[in-house]
């Protein structure tokens, strides 16, 4: 049973940082895909930031280049985002996921979320 818990939500003010973790259980973590979704109130949930099974690869939307970094300690099976330059509009629920199949870039599994809120 695959188990994805999320932390290190909370509430900062906007130009801060935050970073979220997620440990991940239940199959060889370093085999699968992570990634970090967020959504916000009345919006759909769109992908934030994506990493390879070995970490080679990262990608993310345009919305958080240049401010977000996502990072993965397989030993540890934590998946990390580092959120800097921290905006309103980043308010959201952020969900870490995993991929469905080994080394695919289809999501199966999620967490439950962690809740980020951006003062002005």
């Amino acid at each position: 049973q695959v188990l994805l818990v999320e932390s290190g939500g909370g509430l900062v003010q906007a130009g801060g940082s935050l970073r979220l973790s997620c440990v991940a259980s239940g199959r060889a973590f370093s085999r699968y895909v992570m990634g970090w979704f967020r959504q916000a109130p009345g919006k759909d949930r769109e992908s934030v930031a994506t990493i390879s099974w070995s970490g080679s690869s990262t990608f993310y939307a345009d919305a958080v280049k240049g401010r977000f970094t996502i990072t993965r300690d397989n030993a540890k099976n934590t998946v990390y985002l580092q959120m800097n330059s921290l905006k309103p509009e980043d308010k959201a629920v952020y969900y870490c996921a995993q991929g469905r199949t080994r080394y695919g870039y289809d999501y199966g599994y999620w967490g439950q979320g962690t809740q980020v809120t951006v003062s002005s």
